[in-house]
Parts: C-alpha cells; sequence; structure tokens
C-alpha cells in the first residue's frame, strides 16, 4: 500500500498461457496491477468473446487489475509515405492490421478497455520514416482524432515512444503533446526505447515533459555493444538512470502504472528473465527509496 505507483508488467512478457503469467504476477511479484497485450497466442486484439470472459476470471481469481490495454494501435505503415530503405519487419506480438483497419482496431481497444474495466489504451505513431516532417502534421491528425474518439467513451490514449516509430526520444515526444494539446491524450513514457536510440531519457528527455502528460510507464533497460546499437538487459542492469527516474516520478507526484516490459531473455525463457528484470526493478526502486 506504500507504494506510490501501480507496479505491473506486462503478461505475455512472462508467458502466453495467461493463467500462470497472473498467478506469477500476482503471488511471486505480489502485484495488484497488469498490462494486458496478448494471451494463448493471440493479441489482445483478436480475443473472442469466451476468451475475454476466461480471462477476466483468471484476473478475479489472482486480484489484478488491468493498468491499460497495450494495442498495437497505429503500428502501421503511413499511407504514401516512402518505406525506409532496408526496414526490418518488426514485432507486432501477433497484430496483423493495415491501415485501412485501424478505425475498428480502435473501436475493438475501447470495448477492450470497457471489458477489462481500465480507462487507458496504448497506441503508436506509424512505423518511423526516413523523413517524418512532410507527414507530421497530418499524423497529429489522426492521433487528435483518435483521441476525442475515446474522449466520447471516458478514455485515456496513451503514445508509447518506440524507437521504430516515428516518435521514440523525449524530445520528440514532448513535440507531440505540444502539438496535440488534449487532456486525455498522454505519453506511455519508455526510457529504455529512447535509450536505444541513443538519446538519455532521463534527465534529458524527461525534463523536457510535461509532468502532467504522462499517463504511464514502460520499465526496460538497455546495454550499448562494443561494435555499435544495443541490447537489452534487466532493469537496473543498464545505461537507464532509473533510479534518478523514479525519484523524479515520486517527486512530481507520479501515481499511475510503472510496467515491466522485460524484452531481455537472457536468462534462458521469458519467464526465468521476467523474474530477473522484476528483482531488478525492485531494488532499484528501492534505491530510489520507494517500497513496493
Amino acid at each position: 500500500m506504500s507504494c506510490p505507483f501501480r507496479l505491473a508488467v506486462i503478461n505475455d512478457e512472462i508467458t502466453q498461457d495467461f493463467g500462470r503469467a497472473c498467478e506469477i504476477a500476482s503471488k511471486d511479484f505480489g502485484l495488484s496491477w497488469i498490462e494486458l497485450r496478448g494471451m494463448w497466442n493471440k493479441n489482445i486484439v483478436d480475443l473472442d468473446s469466451a476468451e475475454i470472459a476466461e480471462s477476466r476470471k483468471i484476473l478475479e481469481k489472482n486480484n489484478l487489475r488491468v493498468t491499460d490495454i497495450a494495442s498495437p494501435l497505429f503500428k502501421v505503415d503511413w499511407p504514401g509515405a516512402p518505406l525506409p530503405k532496408g526496414r526490418k519487419r518488426r514485432d507486432q506480438f501477433g497484430a496483423d492490421f493495415d491501415f485501412k483497419q485501424q478505425d475498428n482496431v480502435l473501436e475493438r481497444c475501447i470495448e477492450l478497455a470497457k471489458a477489462f474495466q481500465t480507462d487507458r489504451i496504448r497506441c503508436f505513431d506509424f512505423w518511423r520514416l526516413d523523413d517524418q516532417a512532410p507527414y507530421r502534421a497530418a499524423i497529429n491528425d489522426k492521433l487528435r482524432e483518435a483521441a476525442e474518439r475515446c474522449a466520447k467513451s471516458d478514455k485515456i490514449l496513451l503514445l508509447e515512444n518506440e524507437m521504430s516509430c516515428n516518435t521514440a526520444t523525449g524530445e520528440e515526444s514532448a513535440a507531440v503533446l505540444r502539438a496535440i494539446p488534449n487532456k486525455n491524450f498522454m505519453l506511455n513514457w519508455d526510457p529504455g526505447n529512447a535509450a536505444a536510440l541513443g538519446s538519455t531519457p532521463y534527465p534529458n528527455g524527461f525534463d523536457l515533459l510535461p509532468e502532467h502528460r504522462i499517463g504511464h510507464c514502460h520499465c526496460k533497460d538497455v546495454v550499448r555493444k562494443p561494435g555499435g546499437g544495443y541490447a537489452w538487459a534487466p532493469v537496473g542492469a543498464g545505461i537507464v538512470d532509473w533510479v534518478g527516474q523514479f525519484r523524479a516520478f515520486k517527486r512530481d507526484g507520479y501515481h499511475y502504472a510503472v510496467s515491466l516490459e522485460t524484452h531481455w531473455r537472457g536468462a534462458g525463457t521469458p519467464e526465468a528473465s521476467t523474474r530477473i528484470s522484476m528483482k531488478g526493478l525492485k531494488e532499484t526502486l528501492q534505491k530510489a527509496g520507494i517500497t513496493c
């Protein structure tokens, strides 16, 4: 009860077995919150009514509340824009939708948010372009339109800064938040994603962000490879200043989700790796003077 944040984990970072993921989150990690992205080898958008009913029973059994719907909304190409040279296919966590289907995806996410009793839906702002400037205003219009639709259902739209999408760093996030002032349009702040592109998420990027517009946080860590590039790491074992970030959150009165998005697989399996990274996350919180 003393934790100022909604400490959580993304369920499918542990296992696709939703029952086991919830049991680990609740009993082993001692969490009261969980973030939903996919289960039973299906993206959350593709769950049928029976699967939704079953997952709700599992959540209730484990006394878990849902932080948000970690949807694949707008993780597609922007129509008419040239594709970056040498682009590799990115992980969509079981989602396979095109631009024309995004309005339907949004409606489905609103239904899911209602079913799972959360007020938050995560989105992106389209696969990263070599030059987004000619399309940025139109992309912002699409995000603003989605936020307005969410507002009609009392839902918050969370834009994740994602290194493979057009908003990746704190600097880019601040610019989008300025362009879209809607109160229910907030940031899913992911320092690990920002660090993967070579920026310094804390304090440099974070200090540019309006504190009242951060509505969710993903936790993972990054190390630099000797020959260039990056690799994922357990929280607390990389270059992100998570101790400073958590202290700043507490100082600013941030009280929404701090959700582990493991990504690192150095322990051999998703479950084993998530266990190590959750241990690192809790130790990092303690170093910041926070008990969760």
